[in-house]
């Protein structure tokens, strides 16, 4: 009985077998690229996946049935095919699609079923290198989501629902980056060392991620670069500066390259601020990604990024108009001095990936990252405090009739940072078919960190000259020259501190994924746990060491609903971020090795619906709403202070904080062939602080909305025109030197911009040169013309305290962004 019934269900165990097929390949599109986020869906039924990043799907059908699989993508013609197979062996099919003509350009803000179900957004890199901005790229993009904000368009740094530009992880082809230490203001910052030109997917999380990700409280940035499959090349030039890239295959395409090299000049928008200076900002990097198939089994690939940033600022005169009609004040500084600033950053990772068998992938990682970075700065300040002219058609409108307060101000800096980072990691993946319909995956990695910081850090600031010097607070205050005064000079503000400082790390993660259906209803849950150990050691250092475990997990589910797409997902988790260098010095650049990683844990509900909009002509636009509300709770706060984009931390872990808010986006069709979208996000964080009561954050940006636009002239639709435009409220302005925020606290004002792109394209994929025409080289040829800042607007960064000294009055001076600038482009790629 016992073997009769052992016989009975090996049969049926072959027979369940045997009613399943596997069809497997690649989809391409007309120039044999392949194509990412295809949808491959057996007609009439529920079963479906997508093709990966590298254009490759896998889909599991029934066996010895006649099927109809349909291939669709919002920016090509879907395609359908007829099968019937026997299930004895992988099918192999290899679609073509062809573009659709009746589209430009477009964002595509659909991804994977899977990357829906966490949460992630997913942005078309062709879109990144069209909109314009002062900084183009990846980042620039993102500004116009709804929960990352950032008030200064000449940094590259962005902060998400709350956090800090510190707080957000980067991560280009599985491998961690990294960005300078020094940078303190965004006209220093230079280029990203995200390159769009080598970009093939981009993908974002603002909360709420995969344990597979690694120890920061915000959010998720993970980059990947494109593998060429002929050769190319391409230019962007203007006068910003120039972009070029080229890339190729040899050995019979079992090895690709692709090289980026990057020139970047800031003085079009340096030169226009309100301070005459004589600028040298001057950026160059170059990047490469090269693979190597070694079989069919084993691959090799290096990312390299050189970046040398040169930053010479030589002040001369600038006037400020600020306060009301009423009481117009003006601040008239004359300046002595420069600065001068050098940042060069060397990159190089190697990857090897291993398919030990269809279902088991194993990576292994090595990365180098070197820093050497140089701030010195004497700039002496002569300034005059007055009321400027307002008498409106006067030959003297707008400058300083009566003078109430003089004074100077000397800010001296001899900064210099030498930091080596090395990592060695191992990633796994296993994806565990069953017979249901679940498609299960197992994944884990090991890390291991190792980073060597050597700080030389000296600044000081003298207010006013010797015999009427102001010293802090805790020095007795001087009134020469009614009285003598014998004690020592001491400035204003000082920091002086060497720090040889050793931080070795090691990481390790495990996560479970899992599909499938309850009911008819489509479900996906995530689940897993980080671990993170770090030590702390150096000259004159106690060795510290500190563990912390971080579960995580995410659950979505797609109801069958008649006629209604809509998605459900819920995330929560515990997330910790161990201190990195900048994290362990206080504002007296001594190192605290025991400061504690800071805690935050996440909850946010999300909703996707996608439906279509018919129009009046017929046609059914798509169209997806996506709406996310969220809340943080913050423990073991390391607190800070934000000057332009340099984060000063005291180190001391004192507060408790708080976040939540609410963020939607509609992203579609709002033009015929283009897709656009429309952000809306509410914000709201506070840190309590030795237990006095919360008050705001710096981040806290309570109302931001953005709106990127795509559009083109109906009669010449290859004269396309890109938009984007941000507005939000003011940040938390800060408060003067030695101030207690707790007295003084105040909103900048609120923040708008709007910049424009327009291209007249002569050549692209949708418009082909005639045979034998100059213009038949060309894959891409566009000219056109930016606009940034359209309307003019007085944006404003921060505040610059002056003191008068004879009243002790400090006045806030607004320390302002870019105006209204043109600027000409040329793309050319061959």
């Amino acid at each position: 009985m016992k073997n009769f019934l052992l016989v009975f269900a090996l049969f049926a165990t072959s027979l369940i077998y045997a009613q399943k097929a596997t069809i497997q390949g690649i989809i391409l599109d007309e120039n044999n690229e392949p194509i990412a986020n295809v949808s491959v869906k057996i007609v009439g039924t529920t079963t479906g996946t997508a093709s990966d990043e590298t254009g490759f799907y896998r889909l599991i059908v029934p066996a010895n049935q006649k099927i109809t699989i349909v291939f669709s993508s919002i920016s090509f013609k879907s395609a359908t095919q007829d099968f019937e197979l026997d299930g004895k062996a992988p099918f192999e099919f290899n679609p073509v699609l062809k573009t659709d003509i009746e589209q430009m350009g477009t964002v595509t803000i659909d991804n994977t079923r899977t990357k829906e179900f966490a949460g992630v957004t997913n942005i078309d890199p062709t879109v990144v290198r069209a909109i314009p901005g002062v900084q183009p790229g990846v980042e620039n993009l993102l500004k116009s989501l709804p929960g990352v904000s950032s008030n200064n368009e000449l940094s590259t740094q962005y902060a998400v629902r709350g956090g800090n530009f510190d707080e957000n992880l980067v991560y280009i082809n599985e491998i961690e980056v990294y960005r300078p230490f020094l940078i303190r203001s965004g006209q220093q910052e230079g280029l990203s060392i995200v390159n769009s030109d080598l970009t093939r997917s981009v993908d974002f999380s603002a909360g709420g991620f995969q344990s597979k990700y690694g120890d920061k409280l915000s959010s998720v940035l993970d980059i990947d670069y494109r593998r060429p499959t002929e050769f190319g090349a391409g230019v962007d030039a203007s006068f910003l500066g120039v972009n070029a890239f080229v890339e190729g295959t040899a050995f019979a395409k079992a090895a690709t390259g692709i090289l980026g090299v990057r020139y970047r000049n800031n003085s079009l928008f340096v030169n226009s601020r309100e301070t005459e200076a004589i600028t040298r900002p001057v950026f160059i990097d170059a990047q490469t990604y090269l693979t190597y198939q070694v079989s069919s089994k084993f691959e090799l690939s290096f990312l390299g990024n050189i970046a040398i940033n040169s930053y010479e600022f030589e002040p001369l005169r600038s006037q400020t108009n600020f306060g009301t009609v009423n009481d117009a004040q003006a601040l008239v500084i004359d300046y002595d001095g420069g600065e001068d600033d050098q940042y060069e950053t060397y990159f190089g990772a190697v990857k090897a990936s291993y398919d030990v068998n269809e279902h088991l992938n194993l990576r292994f990682f090595s990365s180098i990252y070197h820093t050497k970075e140089q701030e010195h700065f004497d700039i002496l300040g002569r300034y005059r405090i007055g009321r400027p002219n307002t008498n409106i058609g006067g030959d003297d409108l707008g400058e300083v009739d009566f003078t109430r307060a003089i004074g100077s101000e000397l800010d001296h800096g001899r900064n210099d940072l030498d930091a080596l980072i090395v990592s060695l990691e191992h990633k796994g993946t296993l994806e565990v078919n069953s017979d249901k319909k679940e498609n299960d995956q197992l994944d884990w990695g090991v890390k291991f960190n190792s980073e060597d910081i050597r700080d030389r850090l000296r600044e000081y600031t003298v207010i006013d000259s010797a015999g009427f010097n102001v010293r802090p607070p805790s020095v007795p205050a001087n009134d020469q020259p009614y009285f003598s005064y014998t004690a020592p000079l001491e400035s204003f503000e000082s920091v002086s501190a060497d720090n040889d400082v050793q931080v070795t790390r090691l990481q390790a993660f495990a996560q479970y994924s899992s599909r499938g259906y309850l009911g008819d209803h489509e479900v996906y849950w995530n689940a897993g746990v980080r671990s993170h150990t770090w030590n702390v050691s150096g000259a004159g250092i106690e060795s510290t060491t500190q563990t912390v475990f971080s579960p995580r997990g995410q659950v979505a589910m797609k109801p069958d609903w008649n006629n209604t797409n809509m998605l459900f997902r819920f995330s929560t988790g515990l997330y910790y971020q161990p201190p990195v260098y900048r994290e362990l010095r206080d504002q007296q650049g001594m190192v605290i090795p025991n400061v504690k990683a800071q805690k935050s844990v996440h909850f946010v509900l999300g909703n996707d619906w996608s439906f279509n909009w018919n129009t009046n002509d017929g046609r059914k636009r798509p169209f997806k709403l996506t709406t996310e509300a969220y809340y943080k709770d913050l423990t073991d706060v390391n607190t800070y202070t934000l000057e332009n984009v340099r984060i000063r931390y005291r180190a001391n872990n004192n507060a408790t904080a708080y976040a939540y808010g609410f963020e939607a986006r509609l992203a579609g069709e709002f033009v015929k062939g283009t897709e656009s979208w429309i952000s809306l996000g509410y914000l709201k964080t506070e840190e309590n602080l030795d237990g006095r009561g919360f008050i705001a954050r710096p981040t806290d940006q309570r109302l931001k909305v953005a709106f990127l636009f795509q559009d083109y002239v109906p009669n010449i639709p290859n004269l396309k025109a890109y938009i984007n435009m941000v507005y939000s409220s003011g940040l938390p302005g800060g408060s003067p030197s030695f101030a207690d925020p707790y007295d003084f606290q105040f909103r900048l004002n609120d923040y708008f911009r709007s910049d424009l792109g327009v291209q007249f394209v002569l050549v692209d994929d949708k418009k082909k040169a005639k045979e034998g025409s100059w213009l038949a080289d060309f894959e891409e040829l566009s000219i056109g013309a930016q606009i940034f800042n359209i309307f003019d607007r007085q944006n404003q960064i921060s505040n610059l305290w002056v003191r008068d000294v004879a009243s002790s009055a400090q006045f806030a001076v607004p320390v302002r962004l870019t105006p209204r600038v043109f600027n000409l482009r040329l793309i050319a790629k061959l």
